[in-house]
């Protein structure tokens, strides 16, 4: 019933004008058992299919390689991302989407969000595989003082493993561009003092940088050695060899901004700690919001921390070209029939004029930004919360499939249509085209 379904998806996006298209393929739809079972001639030919009518609607996939999931068999065989054979495996499934789809594939993302994996699987257990440790969390298994570092660990070398892969191989002959999308939130001091500033530092190292400064510096960020020590892994000399293959982008998932508070000079309760930072993190200074609350818990409206997270990545990783891979805003919602609330949806047509606005203002102080995602073209499955958060330019009525414009649809068409709003908005922003 369903089969052809895609295809009117992308005549939806063409109907918009958007000019590329990010997706995610499954690692177990193309190797359901790793490296050691076969490719899955099925998986490899559904998304040609999807690479091809994108294409022929003048749409560039914008692929990323993995998003949450891994094959179970790898799980079962020797723990994922615990252990250093998957740096090998996912080396293998890279290849295989290399040859399959590379010369129709000019932008490739290694994984998304990694920190959003590491955090949530192996600190406080709300995501698989739940491994975590109080008083993080209460999971059957896990460690949070020690996991986290290790599956962190393998995952930047997983990623150094499909770049030097596609940098050898493929990038001179196919003329693509491999990085990755990190989940970053922008951190306001929730005092102003000068403990409440380091916490900020420390916050963005600890969640963003983490992955990146090893990535492009080879090295984790001296703020959490300084605090972590020797439960930091090394990186031995065949992993530097690797890492200096560097990326070509960064992609930038952001959404929110929220206060942190200092816990190593300061009792911190009734707020959220953050990993092992020392830092609390809260929505609320006084009891007065950073930003209008929307119905994602701990998403605020904050338009200010787009541009001030941009100038963050930009002064700390010399400018290097930037994606933002993700933005939006969530309606809470649990039933299929689209209300007029629900279609009028002038919150979410406020939250991206806001945004947008705040990344042009970045893209003027000279940040290399090259483009824009909005999550998401459809509502669809939200991880935790499932169908009760609709983040769509399109409502979908779930059990019939029905795909209705919302207001916010209507109102980027004619973003990307006006010349008057991109003048005035987008001046200096020739790619802002794109859809998720």
């Amino acid at each position: 019933m369903y089969s052809l379904i895609y295809q009117e998806d992308i005549e939806l996006m063409h109907q918009l004008g958007v000019n590329a298209y990010r997706f995610s393929i499954s690692w177990s739809r193309i190797l359901p058992r790793g490296r050691f079972g076969k490719v899955n001639s099925v998986g490899i030919t559904f998304y040609n299919r999807l690479i091809d009518a994108l294409l022929l609607k003048g749409i560039q996939p914008f692929v990323t390689l993995n998003h949450y999931d891994v094959p179970q068999d790898l799980e079962d065989q020797y723990g994922a991302w615990l252990n250093p054979q998957i740096q090998k495996d996912f080396g293998h499934y890279a290849d295989v989407c290399f040859k399959a789809f590379g010369k129709k594939v000019k932008y490739w993302s290694t994984l998304n969000e990694p920190n959003v994996v590491v955090i949530l699987g192996f600190i406080t257990g709300e995501y698989p595989p739940q491994h975590c440790s109080k008083p993080y969390g209460d999971c059957l298994s896990g460690d949070s003082n020690i996991e986290p570092y290790i599956a962190a660990h393998n995952i930047i070398l997983a990623h150094a493993t499909a770049v030097e892969i596609y940098k050898k191989k493929y990038q001179v002959k196919q003329g693509g561009s491999i990085g990755i999308a990190i989940s970053a939130r922008w951190y306001e001091p929730l005092r102003d003092i000068p403990a409440d500033c380091l916490a900020v530092q420390r916050a963005l190292a600890f969640d963003i940088a983490w992955f990146l400064d090893p990535v492009i510096f080879g090295e984790y960020p001296p703020e959490m050695r300084q605090v972590l020590s020797l439960r930091l892994p090394t990186f031995s000399s065949e992993d530097r060899r690797k890492l200096q293959h560097k990326l070509d982008f960064i992609g930038i998932n952001h959404y929110t901004s929220k206060y942190v508070k200092d816990c190593i000079f300061s009792p911190c309760e009734g707020g959220k700690t953050e990993s092992t930072a020392f830092v609390m993190s809260t929505g609320e200074r006084n009891g007065i919001p950073i930003g209008t609350p929307t119905s994602m818990p701990d998403n605020y409206v904050f338009p200010d921390g787009m541009e001030k997270i941009i100038m963050y990545i930009m002064q700390r990783y010399n400018n290097i070209p930037m994606f933002i891979t993700e933005n939006g805003y969530a309606q809470g919602s649990t039933s299929n029939d689209p209300t007029t609330d629900m279609l009028n949806d002038t919150s979410r047509v406020e939250y991206l004029h806001g945004y947008l606005t705040s990344l042009t203002r970045a893209v003027r102080q000279g940040a290399d930004v090259r483009g824009y995602f909005i999550w998401s073209l459809l509502d669809n499955f939200e991880w935790l919360y499932g169908y009760t958060q609709r983040f769509g330019l399109y409502h979908v009525n779930f059990e019939t499939q029905e795909r209705t414009p919302r207001l916010s649809a209507k109102w980027f068409k004619e973003f990307l249509e006006g010349p008057e709003v991109i003048e005035r908005m987008n001046r200096d922003l020739e790619c802002l085209r794109s859809i998720y």
